[in-house]
């Protein structure tokens, strides 16, 4: 096809990665064009090879769109690279912050090209949220619970945060309601009075519980990725759409 999407991944070697690795090479109004990875090593998917430097991989095969899943560390040094090289970011690692994202407009506005950053791309953890944000306008208390992989890298989650955002902008904590809790250091957080608890255990992939409490009542909202392969519809839908759109799009739930 003439008019397929041409794709890069970065981060193609780790978990992640390679799902979106096979997802792209499924997809028929995709080309998978460049790999990039700080550890290369060959994929079982493809012949393509394995770069260790974004910035030759991008001028070697000039994607349309780059897919990003590296580390915190690394995200926005990709990000720069791949506006420089005119080609449209998805992001998918987390710990993207305010700053961050206010520097992506800049990048976005100065190129002329949009990008898409999504802290989860599974449709059932964006529909999560979204009833959640429905739910916070009539509960007066509420926590988050986020379990992950020991291996992830931040805690909160980007999810979890963002959940938090969506919260906030319809709920004012009851502080009647709200329970104090210790000043010590734990894994976690809060984001506008909404407690963030993590949890980081081997066998787990990704999940989030939003817990809504009220007098003599208590509502659950829970999200279960079991494996990657959950992730891989919002990932495609969004090389889709960011083809097509010039601005900052953070969250899948603005193009569902």
């Amino acid at each position: 096809m003439s008019d397929q999407i041409k794709v890069a991944v970065s981060g193609a070697c780790g978990k992640m990665g390679r799902e979106v690795v096979k997802a792209v090479l499924g997809a028929e109004d995709m080309l998978l064009c460049g790999l990039c990875d700080v550890a290369p090593s060959p994929l079982p998917d493809t012949d393509l090879p394995v770069e260790a430097s974004l910035s030759d991989m991008l001028e070697k095969t000039r994607p349309d769109v780059l897919v990003d899943f590296t580390t915190p560390k690394a995200v926005m040094d990709n990000i720069r690279t791949t506006f420089a090289r005119k080609v449209r970011p998805v992001i998918g690692t987390t710990g993207i912050t305010p700053e961050n994202l206010e520097e992506i407009r800049e990048l976005s506005r100065s190129e002329g090209i949009g990008a898409l950053i999504a802290p989860n791309f599974a449709i059932g953890a964006v529909l999560m949220m979204k009833f959640a944000a429905e739910a916070a306008k009539h509960m007066p208390a509420v926590e988050i619970i986020e379990l992950h992989h020991d291996k992830k890298l931040d805690a909160p989650s980007g999810t979890a945060i963002k959940t938090a955002e969506m919260i906030s902008v319809v709920h004012t904590p009851h502080s009647a309601l709200r329970t104090p809790h210790s000043e010590s250091p734990a894994r976690g957080g809060e984001f506008s009075g909404i407690r963030i608890h993590s949890v980081r255990l081997p066998g787990l992939v990704a999940h989030q519980e939003v817990i809504f409490g009220g007098l003599g009542q208590t509502l659950t909202i829970r999200h279960d990725s079991m494996d990657r392969q959950s992730f891989m519809p919002g990932v495609l839908l969004a090389i889709r759409h960011v083809v097509k759109d010039n601005g900052v799009i953070y969250g899948l739930e603005k193009i569902l």
